[in-house]
């Protein structure tokens, strides 16, 4: 057909579209940019730069400048939208954020408040107690990991990390998607960029190395690969997290049945395990918020009992247990125990299973109602019950192996027996919110098969629910809980997922550090130095029990990084496949607006993933179908990195050829969080609307584009019959206020202003009537991609049978879209690459 890579911004004509607040008009082609895009340099600030900076100041200043960007009509739309529409969120009231800290409780923190349990008997099935400083030191190596890990790594730092109030490996990884262009897939937009945190900062040596690392990653396409690499194996860990958790958290409380209840063995304890998780996972599709209230009040008497528990023991046996706040204690316990204690690590590490939940979660709730609920009840009840325990094997070393249930008081067994079980049964919430949660995130940004996802929460959006998921990680609990029937080789392997993804984390952040926050060196370096050792260490402790279960999570995350990588690269290939294969405006305009072929009334929404260029499925559709519409619309629903776009600012639009073409390009953009509610019909009169305000706008800008004209030819006219003479020479300096001519031009009359007054758009308004009153057809292209004889068989293999069994079985067309079946036209095509 005759196709090339022209761009279709080079056949639009020049149009004014007014001033951006600066004093700057800007032209459809970019010929001009905003002052707000080009540093205002004075002689005074280059020469402090240079004095500051030396030699490198030239190329920061044209790394701050580089080229005037390009600017279309989708960008310029973008920005008056801005600025006609300012939506700023509005602060929760105290009572709302209390209720959601409330709501974490249940959600977030189960994993991490049935630790108690089985801590010190793990660390102390390493090392035995011989004297005070194993008690001391161990107690001192888990408060010291409590405070360092989940309060000031995650509670202070890594929770302000969030990407509009998302959190996770993935949240991170669209963070610095923004700032730099790393993202595998190239359908980034001026348009998506009109955010004022976008804005450069003023020179300053953070930012002169943020610019080196920004560089550094557009650059190379190997460091691209290996932080997507990196943000998905975080994300497959999560996951496989999410079904070892469950699992572990259940088998554990119904173990506890077994040598209180006569006859309960192995087989007892696996049956009842899998009714409990089947109805765990049951409950889900109620939604988190409902699942979290019920929950939350039973976690919050169970942290309670900690508490009494802890300082109970903590009164009565030994208070002398708050030396271990020393950490001398640390270095004591390695001196005497070497190796074994070293080993303990992976029971210590236990301490802090479930942390990241709190940032993957994060969507779930907010950044200050989780701040509250661990500063003010988690972190002090947990410190509470391990000094307790401390203090009660001080007096009773035997009892290391029971030590939680044994430390309880004379008569109060049974009630906290029944609270620790279902505490623990709870704990597997925060994992499976989590795991939906990074999965919504994967999917917006092209790394995960497309799945139906049901918000739960009118006021939350971030609260969803993926049955699919939702239904495979209980099929996969079952397996475990069935195939290992003991909870020591899961325990075994419960570390690894956790301590794998903070180390991700801790990398993500610090480059968030380094590029967006441009925090200072020494405490963006600090940063991983502290943390990264610490969990680098733990690591160490924990791989070493690889072969005894270790190898579970491993496997799981292997498989999820292999699903994800895979349609992340197929997905990046069919995108660069269209972008190849567009047709040309020079082709288009050969064909004249009948496009060779007869228009008939009706509007044909042609639905496809191209922000620029008309896309080559146009041309299967010219050769197949005997007419097309009178009035073509490019639609592509595209995911942006804010969390709810606002109904008026849903659209873009831009013409597309001349007018007689009746073609517009039109990209929905939609946030991570918005739920699509409207069906079909909804959706096309939001769009028709659209469209109608931007024929209205277009012809206005037009018109006082040439009322500006007139203005210019005037301006120049009475200047040259002024008598120079008569004139003070400082009045010949001051320019023609740009707001002046703007009031000027505003006292237009009412029909060079209204678009409907205009003939031209009366008729394309009455072209646009016809069309919708005719019907809406919805036409779809199936494109599909499959490698080249030439290709090596890794590529054959990963695209021709994997991708696209992951394509078959995922949703898409229709469904992914909610447009009626007997309304749909699609066509097939495939992709070579």
């Amino acid at each position: 057909m005759g196709r090339d890579l022209i761009e279709e911004s080079s056949r639009i004509n020049l149009r004014w579209v007014g001033s951006g607040g600066s004093g700057t008009s800007r032209w459809v082609d970019g010929s001009e940019v905003s002052s707000e895009e080009i540093p205002n340099w004075s002689k005074m600030e280059e020469d402090e730069f240079r004095s500051r900076y030396g030699s490198t100041s030239g190329s920061l200043k044209r790394r701050l400048i580089k080229k005037p960007k390009r600017f279309d009509s989708l960008d310029v739309e973008a920005m008056e939208i801005a600025a006609a529409h300012a939506h700023h969120s509005k602060e929760q009231s105290t009572w709302h954020t209390l209720a959601l800290a409330f709501q974490t409780l249940g959600v977030v923190y189960g994993d991490l408040g049935t630790s108690p349990l089985y801590v010190f008997t793990d660390v102390f099935s390493k090392v035995p107690i011989t004297s005070e400083v194993d008690i001391l030191g161990a107690l001192s190596v888990v408060l010291y990991t409590i405070a360092l890990v989940p309060l000031a790594k995650y509670v202070f730092v890594v929770l302000k990390a969030n990407d509009n109030g998302e959190g996770g490996t993935f949240a991170l990884y669209s963070l610095i998607s923004r700032y730099a262009n790393v993202n595998m897939l190239p359908n980034r937009q001026q348009a998506d960029q009109q955010i004022s945190s976008y804005r450069l900062k003023l020179p300053t040596p953070e930012l002169e190395r943020a610019l080196n690392i920004k560089e550094v990653l557009e650059r190379k396409s190997s460091m691209k690969t290996l932080l997507l690499f990196l943000v998905l194996t975080g994300t497959s860990l999560i996951i496989g997290d999410g079904i070892l958790t469950p699992a572990m958290s259940v088998m554990s409380a119904v173990s506890g049945l077994q040598g209180e209840i006569k006859g309960f063995g192995t087989n007892a304890v696996v049956i009842v395990s899998m009714v409990i998780l089947v109805g765990l996972f049951s409950i889900q599709r109620f939604g988190t918020s409902k699942v979290g209230f019920s929950f939350a009040p039973a976690l919050s008497l169970w942290f309670f009992s900690l508490a009494s528990i802890g300082l109970y023991n903590l009164i009565r046996h030994d208070i002398t247990v708050l030396r271990a706040l020393n950490p001398a204690y640390i270095y004591l316990f390695f001196r005497k125990n070497g190796v074994q204690a070293w080993s303990a690590l992976g029971g210590c590490v236990l301490c802090i299973t479930g942390a990241e939940a709190m940032f993957a979660d994060l969507g779930h709730f907010t950044v200050r109602s989780i701040q509250i609920a661990f500063t003010s009840v988690v972190f002090p009840c947990l410190l509470l019950a391990y000094m307790g325990q401390a203090a009660f094997l001080i007096r009773f070393p035997s009892s290391s192996e029971r030590v939680f249930f044994d430390s309880v008081p004379d008569g109060f067994f049974w009630p906290v027996f029944v609270i620790a079980t279902l505490a623990a049964i709870i704990a597997s919430q925060a994992m499976i919110s989590a795991t939906f949660s990074v999965i919504k995130q994967a999917m917006a940004l092209g790394c995960f098969p497309r799945l139906k996802i049901i918000h739960t929460s009118k006021k939350q959006m971030g609260q969803i629910y993926i049955p699919v998921i939702n239904w495979f990680l209980m099929v996969m609990c079952l397996i475990v809980v069935a195939t290992f029937r003991s909870t020591t080789d899961i325990a075994n392997a419960y570390g690894i997922a956790e301590v794998g993804v903070m180390l991700v984390s801790t990398i993500l952040v610090t480059l968030v550090m380094l590029l967006i926050w441009q925090t200072n060196i020494y405490i963006a370096l600090a940063f991983p130095v502290i943390f990264g050792t610490i969990e680098l260490i733990y690591l160490s402790a924990v791989l070493s029990k690889i072969l005894e279960g270790g190898w579970l999570p491993l496997a799981f995350a292997a498989c999820f990084l292999l699903v994800m990588y895979t349609w992340n690269y197929g997905s990046v290939l069919k995108y660069q496949s269209e972008v190849r294969d567009k047709i040309s405006m020079d082709f288009i305009h050969e064909l004249g607006s009948s496009l060779g072929t007869v228009r008939v009334p009706g509007i044909g929404l042609l639905y496809n993933e191209l922000v620029h260029g008309i896309p080559s499925i146009l041309g299967q559709f010219l050769l197949t179908l005997p007419a097309i519409h009178s009035t073509i619309i490019f639609v592509c629903i595209k995911y942006v990195p804010v969390p709810v776009v606002p109904q008026e600012e849903r659209f873009l639009f831009r013409r597309i050829c001349p007018r007689d073409y009746h073609m517009f390009r039109c990209i929905a953009r939609y946030g991570y969080k918005d739920v699509r509610k409207e069906d079909h019909h909804s959706f096309e009169q939001l769009l028709i609307e659209s469209l109608k305000r931007f024929l209205q706008n277009e012809a206005r800008d037009l018109a006082l584009e040439a009322n500006l004209n007139e203005l210019d030819i005037m301006d120049s006219a009475s200047v040259r019959s002024m008598d120079i003479a008569d004139t003070d020479a400082d009045e010949l300096r001051v320019p023609l206020m740009h707001d002046q001519r703007l009031e000027e031009s505003e006292e237009l009359p009412s029909s060079v202003m209204s678009g409907e007054e205009d003939p031209s758009v009366e008729y394309e308004f009455s072209a646009l009537r016809e069309a919708v009153d005719s019907g809406f057809t919805y036409l779809l292209g199936d494109g599909d991609v499959r490698a080249k004889k030439e290709s090596w068989f890794v590529k054959k293999l990963g695209i021709n049978y994997f991708y696209a069994f992951l394509r078959r079985n995922c949703r898409r067309g229709a469904a992914v879209l909610r447009v009626p079946h007997m309304n749909v036209i699609e066509v097939r095509m495939t992709y070579m690459v």
